[in-house]
């Protein structure tokens, strides 16, 4: 149903098509865009989170110091028999769901003693088990000059390289937020499960920026209701997100809120709250600079399967950059009373140093007012590649009492991360009923308004005596409506036509008939109740 109605079917189809890629067709676009759209109305909301937009192609330095070119891989092996190569991990997840955070030697071992079968040719001999980088490798500018990078596997790391834009905007006070809405990219080895799994994915990230020394606090109040949580340590609990904050099961507040909130999103577009569970990630599974994660995972078609991430990343990203870069990417943070410091250490002498090492002199600066007051010289330091040795005449010592009025910090960062095709692939599923009508299944989607792709179905009863004109005037005036989409539908008989607005999750359809002609109303007709009014033509509202 979703390819013949045009919501999403295999891409390039003509040409054979290629594994990981789909289009959203014409019923389809417009539905993911309106997911985006809300996501962002959402977010938007709480009125300290701004949308930003940054390139989709990534320098080569950006996800080196990022971390995304030495750890962002998979483990590989290929079947001795056909050459089809298969993620480790998958061959043997059947009989272990976690073991996507096993280790090469773990992976060699249980494949050894399974002997799963190739997906491709059905025999079980596989070679060794290679790591593969995932991110697709480009080249940003032509000729000899040009320089490496990627297609981005994430959004996140232009929100954290524009830190310093997004703090001026809001005046240099946390705590705030930015989002983005794109595409990612990452060259799956073997992807499968429709949806679930793909080369070229659609992305909604926010970046959410806090003083890791100020508590914050958070109205849980909308959330009274107990929820299901996978706890690291406890197992499958069923608590409300306020105690669970308070016995530390959720290790931050902010975490805690923006599980509760993301849940709000998820419901609000037609995803079964029945259907919706927590599950904390592992400390075998979690990134080492993560100080806590949970994964929103849904029940669909394909079992459970983790739809958002909300990660509390620490101060990882933003420092990762600043020591890659030299730029500080820091918050000002004012003490109540000004506080009297002892500094002992290093600096340059500017007059030796300034000549000796030049453009770099700033850099050296940096990197030695930040060793320990025990240090000694001479040294060897790594700048941007080159190693410059720092003799006892480049330096002074830095000795003396200051009153500080505040201090440079690094802020901490909580991380919701969607899944854009995953959701919608499950609201779809949640949204999915068939019965029997008159001998023959007939298909509806509950699709909520919020998000529905077409709002309304125009049908004229015929299309003679003047009903199909008046059918299309009103059609062409609802178009012209801001944030309404109509669609015009004359083919076949009239209970056909609501079947087919019914199978796409048209919330409205209005019929004009021959009364219509005369009195100039509609029989306006709702998809969720089958109620049908009569309504005047100068009162449709939508």
């Amino acid at each position: 149903m979703l390819k013949r109605r045009g919501l999403i079917l295999p891409a390039f189809e003509i040409h054979g098509g290629a594994a990981g890629l789909y289009d959203y067709g014409p019923v389809g676009g417009r539905l993911r865009n309106r997911v985006n759209q809300t996501w962002l109305d959402h977010w938007q909301s709480l009125g300290n989170i701004v949308e930003i937009s940054c390139p989709t192609v990534t320098p080569y330095a950006v996800l080196e110091a990022s971390g995304h070119v030495g750890e962002f891989s998979d483990f590989l092996t290929e079947c001795t028999k056909c050459g089809e190569a298969s993620r480790a991990d998958h061959l043997v997840e059947d009989k272990y769901p976690n073991a996507e955070s096993l280790s090469r030697d773990e992976l060699a071992s249980l494949i050894s003693e399974m002997k799963p079968n190739c997906p491709n040719c059905g025999e079980s001999s596989w070679g060794n088990i290679v790591a593969q980088n995932l991110m697709f490798n480009t080249k940003i500018g032509a000729g000899k000059s040009g320089r490496d990078g990627f297609l981005r596997p994430e959004t996140a790391q232009g929100m954290f390289t524009s830190f310093t834009s997004i703090y001026r905007h809001f005046r240099e006070r946390l705590p705030f937020g930015a989002v983005q809405v794109g595409k990612g990219y990452r060259n799956e080895i073997s992807p499968r499960q429709g949806m679930i799994r793909l080369r070229e994915f659609n992305m909604a990230e926010l970046e959410y920026f806090i003083d890791p020394e100020v508590q914050p606090i958070h109205d849980f109040s909308s959330w009274s209701a107990p929820v299901c949580l996978i706890s690291d340590e406890q197992g499958e609990i069923s608590m409300t997100l306020s105690q669970a904050v308070n016995d530390g099961i959720i290790r931050h507040p902010t975490v805690g809120f923006f599980m509760g909130s993301t849940m709000d999103f998820l419901v609000n577009i037609g995803i079964n709250p029945n259907h919706l569970r927590f599950r904390q990630h592992e400390s075998t599974e979690m990134a080492h600079y993560a100080q806590d994660c949970w994964d929103v995972e849904l029940l669909g078609s394909y079992g459970w399967i983790e739809c958002v991430g909300i990660a509390h990343r620490g101060c990882y990203d933003l420092e990762a950059h600043e020591k890659a870069t030299g730029q500080r990417l820091r918050a000002w943070r004012t003490f109540k009373e000004p506080k009297t410091v002892e500094i002992d250490g290093w600096t340059i002498d500017g007059a030796k140093a300034g000549p000796a090492f030049r453009a770099l002199a700033g850099k050296v600066k940096s990197a030695i007012e930040e060793l320990p007051a025990e240090s000694s010289f001479p040294m060897t330091l790594n700048i941007d590649g080159q190693e410059l040795e720092v003799r006892d005449e480049h330096v002074k010592r830095l000795q003396r009492t200051e009153n500080m009025a505040g201090e440079w910090f690094i802020p901490h960062v909580v991380e919701p991360a969607f899944g854009i095709d995953r959701i919608i692939w499950h609201l779809l599923d949640h949204c999915y009923t068939e019965t029997e009508k008159s001998g023959e299944t007939y298909t509806l989607m509950t699709i909520p308004e919020i998000i529905a792709p077409v709002d309304v179905t125009v049908l004229p009863l015929y299309e003679k005596d003047g009903m199909g004109e008046l059918a299309k005037s009103i059609h062409r005036d609802l178009c012209s409506r801001r944030n309404v989409f109509s669609i015009y539908d004359a083919s076949g008989s009239i209970g056909r036509r609501y079947a087919r607005a019914d199978e796409i999750g048209v919330p409205w359809c209005i019929t004009v008939d021959h009364d219509s002609l005369n009195d100039k109303t509609v029989t306006l007709r709702s998809r969720d109740s089958g109620e049908q009014i009569r309504v005047p033509i100068s009162e449709l509202e939508f």
